[in-house]
């Protein structure tokens, strides 16, 4: 099996997040059959995580995510290429970094460990809880899709779920109701027109509705109405709440899904370096040590139609990740 065959098997198996038991049997029978030590930390039913070592206490662990969003399609290639859910985020990761394991693992260097998680598409459950498991690694080189290029840091996340209670009414006499879905309009212009600031390195803080939900009818005034909400903060997690909160009021309810801070990671000389936009488990990993953010594939690739992963830069992430443990292990 070459590193494409790997990506391709990876893909070809559904994992979207909340499904990742099969993925998680094909993992871990892989990593069997190349002699790695496994440990599986069960989340909930057959969604585990997977640590595997190779042989030594690990100074440094190869960290992705097995979970992907939906909608899934199939892998496919063509001569530069390989597409499919999760072809950049991370299966092709995820496979450079067990590529990489095995050639240093040849090489004699066993003070590697390999950390593939659940849940990260949403609530990072499979790091929060991955972070009990206190293997003593100075190092952690976290994989998501950044160009092979070094991560020196990546924006916090705040997703809010905002609330609007009414009353219905027939929509003939809608002054006998009151609209949860104005109210939840109203909140939520509100909030677009906030200012959450900006950062030197990180860049400008920006704002995503994600989902509106609410209603029943078009002629009946809504009792309920909801929308979810992302901001990707450059600022203090803390500070762009409190904004949220002084210009909705009591109107409508603010309830907090996920929030993680902005990070400023370790780098190393000779990688090209860049700012990350996105968010990842990184902040939920504390305890394996010193984090670096690196990975093949776009980011602007994922979570699209589109999605795919150069051919090239799969097989320069297994370089990549191989010199930068040798590194770190001196």
């Amino acid at each position: 099996m070459t590193i494409y065959e790997l990506t391709k098997a990876f893909i070809n198996i559904p994992s979207i997040t909340g499904h990742e038991g099969e993925i998680a049997d094909f993992v871990s029978s892989y990593l069997k059959s190349q002699d790695f030590d496994l440990k599986e930390q069960i989340i909930e039913e057959r969604r585990r995580n997977i640590l595997a070592t190779a042989g030594s206490k690990p100074r440094i662990i190869l960290c992705t995510h097995m979970d992907t969003v939906p909608q899934y399609f199939a892998a496919s290639e063509d001569e530069y290429y390989i597409y499919g859910r999760g072809a950049c985020d991370a299966k092709g990761i995820m496979a450079s970094m067990i590529w990489a394991a095995q050639e240093l693992k040849k090489d004699g260097l066993t003070e590697i460990g390999l950390l593939f998680v659940v849940g990260e598409e949403t609530d990072s459950i499979g790091a929060k809880m991955a972070n009990s498991l206190r293997v003593g690694s100075r190092f952690i080189i976290v994989g998501e899709p950044t160009e092979n290029k070094l991560g020196i840091g990546h924006k916090g996340l705040l997703t809010l779920k905002v609330i609007a209670k009414g009353k219905a009414a027939h929509s003939a006499c809608p002054e006998l109701g009151e609209s949860a879905i104005e109210k939840l309009l109203d909140a939520l212009q509100r909030i677009r027109l906030l200012d959450f600031g900006k950062d030197p390195v990180m860049g400008k803080s920006v704002l995503n509705v994600g989902t509106i939900k609410g209603g029943v009818a078009a002629n009946v005034v809504a009792n309920h109405a909801s929308a979810e909400v992302s901001i990707r903060s450059a600022l203090p997690i803390k500070h762009v709440l409190r904004k949220v909160k002084a210009v909705v009021n009591r109107k409508v309810l603010i309830e907090v899904l996920m929030q993680s801070e902005a990070q400023r990671l370790f780098t190393v000389p000779g990688i090209e370096q860049i700012v990350l936009p996105f968010g990842t488990d990184i902040p939920h990993l504390k305890s394996f040590g010193k984090p670096l953010l690196l990975g093949p594939g776009s980011f602007l690739l994922a979570h699209t139609e589109r999605e795919k992963i150069e051919k090239r830069q799969l097989s320069e992430a297994v370089e990549i990740y191989e010199n930068l443990v040798r590194k770190l292990l001196k």
